[in-house]
């Protein structure tokens, strides 16, 4: 199971009772039903009559809003409920289908998975509160590189592993194509393209190691930056062939403990990136 720090599930656990107390405020303008009263057809929830609209809106609004701060509490618990032909949902991700057709849950089933969730959140904060006092800091999946984890999260979460790490570095591709409008281009060949050495073209801008050519960055270093300049794109190349076509043209699941180590070099990658600049063709505006 994957650990997170009782820091990050506090704010879950904080997230999951603003939702609380915005739906109940949302909820006062509404008329509760059930199933059997709307006989499955039907919403299960409507505005009430002589409510003020723009009134009903902001606070719809205002739901919208908690609910994906909230959402992310769901998953890290798997508190979501199973709906006949669906498959698995949450409840407070997808709070708004009350008030459709044939709606899938209740505002009781939001409410009654909103508690579960508080329940289980309390219990893994004690047992990563006690577990920090006697065991050294654990992994968390949770802190590494923001655009590593967003990707990753829904299938960490489900114990899809080697999902998790395909979409993972799918997502770190797509974020520097897109950055450096790369689109036209394949992944490894992007990579290869953008870290290597000499000039930015029209239309092909580069990554580079910020700093003089010849600054000695690492003390050991010999030449400068150039020797680090082709190591990234050695890491690049060597994390889509080893770990990205792997995890994308082969269906072996990976354990927890391979997933974390491939997530981590992907999250490693990212942030060394980040620290790069940005270097374009002369004759070519630099685009915001």
């Amino acid at each position: 199971m994957a650990t997170y720090g009782a820091d990050y599930l506090k704010r879950l656990l904080a997230a999951v009772e603003r939702f609380e107390e915005v739906f109940e405020r949302w909820m006062e303008t509404q008329v509760e039903s059930d199933h059997a009263t709307s006989r499955g057809l039907w919403p299960t929830v409507w505005t009430e009559e002589g409510q003020d609209e723009a009134t009903v809106r902001r606070l719809e609004l205002d739901v919208a809003e908690v609910s994906g701060a909230a959402a992310r509490a769901v998953a890290v618990t798997g508190a979501g409920i199973g709906v006949a032909g669906i498959g698995v949902v949450d409840p407070i991700e997808n709070w708004s289908l009350m008030s459709s057709p044939k709606a899938l849950f209740t505002p009781r089933e939001v409410r009654t998975t909103a508690a579960r969730v508080r329940g289980r959140l309390s219990t893994m904060i004690d047992e990563a509160e006690a577990g920090s006092e006697s065991t050294p800091p654990g992994f968390a999946p949770s802190e590494l590189h923001e655009v590593i984890w967003t990707a990753a999260a829904a299938h960490w979460t489900t114990h899809q592993y080697r999902v998790a790490v395909r979409e993972a570095s799918e997502a770190l591709n797509v974020h520097w194509k897109e950055r450096l409008g790369r689109n036209d281009v394949s992944d490894t060949s992007f990579w290869q393209q953008t870290l290597s050495g000499g000039e930015p073209e029209i239309g092909k801008p580069k990554l580079a190691w910020p700093g003089p050519v010849d600054d000695q960055t690492v003390k050991s270093m010999r030449g400068g930056l150039a020797p680090l300049a082709g190591a990234l794109n050695n890491l690049a190349t060597g994390l889509n062939l080893t770990v990205r076509n792997v995890a994308t043209h082969t269906r072996d699941e990976l354990t927890e403990q391979e997933g974390m180590e491939r997530l981590a070099a992907y999250s490693y990658f990212a942030r060394l990136l980040d620290q790069c600049e940005i270097r374009r063709s002369e004759e070519e505006p630099e685009s915001t």
